[in-house]
């Protein structure tokens, strides 16, 4: 028997919930917290989870949240939202744009905004978490609402794995997780397989020699050096990967000196790669450490560069058959052109940690933020790569229906096991 209880019961009071859920939203948006620092935000998802009737725990893995609801025989559902912001200045001009600035881990004062979604993340999961325990008759099972900190540097789902939340927490039979991103408002998007890229974060510092600016043949020019570095690396996908091998190689970072006469003693470069294939990254890792120690020696640098790893994302792969019920599911409740077959993205995620550590699968998917009219006029103009996304200091998604679409998908994908009759 393939009976599913409708998701729409559960559904019956989110237009109830809604004022509260913009409220949320707005809030979270105006006072952003940087990785690892998401105090008051895991204040908020707490009191959400509290007042809806969970078994809340926090502090887990520094600012994690855990709600567990249990109601009766059934699978276990882990829902995941993520919950820390960027160091980017807000340059949207909305009411609520934000205006904060915090302290870096290096000590540095930085503007910090939600420019990846997060808050609308937050708010999804709060909803979603408020929706299922109004209406936990049309249901059997446990919930595990996790409220992660720390997705932006790689740190937070391994945090929470290390303090113990596999141990402490009911395992769950299937993990759920999805993200805000560039795409029509109202539409949902996901694929079988890999569906978001490995990421390497990387410093490279390289070593010259400072002299006056108008004796640089008393100087071993790191600027020069940097620059040749950054030149070279973007052959590294041009020249040394097959055309039908995906990867990207961003330099985000680079940074010498302080004055125009005066040449620095070295530079620091900060650069970011994505792969799908983990040949291919070991690939591009190799040519990587080669080229920058290849610049260093034609440039008569004093000593070899440092190579340090900033941070590192696994690939996110989607579990064939969790990702059929949910494609069945959604496809059930949505309008069949709101549900859409994407590629591989080449953002990157930690979403995956927790699966894979639990050996269960995982399913993740994308919802669209995009007015839906902008979107169709960027498109059929080829102009879509010319709005704002994630990360960029101009991305917003669009308030409705973003965030009725993501309180959808989210209790339609947990209705596809938590309200089956042949559980």
């Amino acid at each position: 028997m393939n009976a599913t209880r409708p998701a729409s019961v559960v559904l019956a009071n989110l237009q109830r919930i809604l004022p509260d859920l913009e409220g949320l939203y707005t809030d979270v948006h105006a006072h952003p917290e940087l990785s690892m620092q998401e105090v008051r935000t895991a204040g908020l998802a707490a009191e959400w989870l509290r007042r809806a009737g969970y078994e809340v725990s926090t502090g887990i893995g520094k600012t994690g949240v855990v709600g567990v609801l249990r109601h009766g025989e059934g699978p276990t559902v882990m829902l995941r939202a993520d919950m820390d912001a960027l160091p980017v200045a807000e340059a949207t001009d909305v009411p609520y744009a934000s205006k904060v600035t915090a302290t870096d881990r290096e000590g540095r004062t930085v503007p910090v905004m939600h420019a990846c979604g997060h808050d609308m993340h937050v708010t999804w999961l709060a909803g979603v978490a408020t929706l299922l325990a109004e209406m936990r008759d049309a249901w059997r099972g446990t919930i595990l609402a996790v409220f992660q900190p720390g997705e932006e540097t790689a740190e937070g789902a391994k945090a929470m794995i290390d303090d113990g939340l596999l141990e402490r927490f009911p395992k769950p039979d299937v993990v759920l997780g999805q993200h805000v991103m560039v795409g029509p408002a109202g539409a949902v998007a996901g694929r079988t397989g890999v569906i978001t890229s490995a990421a390497d974060s990387l410093q490279i510092r390289l070593f010259g020699r400072g002299a006056h600016g108008s004796m640089p043949q008393a100087s071993i020019d790191p600027v020069v050096m940097a620059a040749s570095v950054v030149l070279r690396l973007q052959t590294i996908v041009s020249r040394e990967l097959a055309a039908a091998e995906s990867a990207v190689v961003t330099v985000g970072a680079l940074q010498a000196g302080t004055k125009e006469n005066v040449i620095p003693d070295e530079a620091i470069i900060k650069l970011n790669v994505r792969t799908f294939d983990e040949g291919v990254r070991q690939r591009v890792l190799a040519a990587i450490t080669r080229i920058v120690n290849a610049e260093a020696a034609a440039s008569g640098a004093p000593r070899p560069p440092e190579i340090t790893p900033l941070d590192n994302y696994d690939l996110v792969v989607n579990d064939q058959a969790a990702s059929a019920r949910v494609v069945e599911a959604f496809r059930q409740h949505f309008l069949p052109e709101s549900v859409r077959q994407t590629g591989p993205a080449s953002a990157s995620e930690d979403f995956g940690s927790f699966g894979t550590q639990w050996g269960v699968p995982s399913v993740f998917w994308f919802v669209g933020g995009t007015d839906p009219v902008a979107y169709a006029k960027a498109k059929e103009a080829g102009k879509v790569n010319e709005i704002p996304t994630n990360h960029n200091p101009r991305f917003l998604p669009v308030l409705h229906p973003t965030l009725e679409t993501g309180v959808e998908a989210m209790v339609v994908a947990a209705m596809a096991w938590l309200g089956r009759a042949d559980r």
